[in-house]
């Protein structure tokens, strides 16, 4: 079992030595290559992950079939549809790997269990969910207030590895511009810094 995964819940929350093996006992680490879907529209999420290894994003298709990407997560961030997950409803959502990927699942059930036995385990799942909030309402009003550029720049800063990791056209679909503005953007980043 990876440290790492200890040390992301151990930021929020003490874990004894018997309670840090309750807990992974109820994880499953699942690879995946690059390109798995693991989450379709209308499918009903059944996972919460960890990823220990990887790049996955999550993606939407509007009414002109174009992928939007509204969020990409990497080691040590947590990826689902908390919606989904949590109502047990359809998604409105895509999750796919862009890069191999391993992740440690946990399933409603799993989950359920596990707050059962250790509930302080409800203050982890709270703050991730706050910092899921914090992420998307900080894209939003990036999205509404500032230019592509100023958007970039603000991308750039919270995902610092990401433009060496993924095409060029799925940050563009994040940031609703084109891949050619992407491109454009990134030369004259370039250029200043010489």
């Amino acid at each position: 079992m990876s440290q790492n995964i200890i040390e992301n819940i151990t930021r929020f929350i003490d874990l004894s030595q018997e309670e840090e093996k309750i807990f992974t006992d109820f994880l499953t680490l699942q690879t995946f290559p690059k390109k798995t879907v693991l989450l379709r529209e209308g499918e009903i999420c059944q996972f919460e992950g960890y990823i220990q290894k990887g790049c996955v994003r999550v993606y939407y298709l509007d009414d002109n079939g174009f992928e939007v990407t509204i969020l990409f997560a990497i080691e040590d961030w947590w990826i689902s549809d908390i919606a989904s997950f949590q109502e047990q409803k359809p998604s409105k959502l895509y999750i796919e790997t862009l890069e191999d990927s391993e992740i440690y699942m946990l399933n409603p059930t799993t989950k359920e269990e596990l707050l059962e036995k250790i509930p302080k385990f409800e203050r982890v799942f709270r703050m991730l969910v706050q910092r899921n909030l914090f992420t998307l309402q900080n894209r939003l009003v990036n999205t509404i207030s500032k230019s592509a550029s100023d958007r970039y720049l603000e991308f750039i800063k919270v995902y610092p590895s990401i433009p060496q990791r993924v095409a060029q056209y799925y940050i563009a679909s994040y940031l609703g511009v084109s891949k050619e503005f992407v491109s454009t953007i990134r030369k004259r980043l370039a250029n200043k810094g010489k």
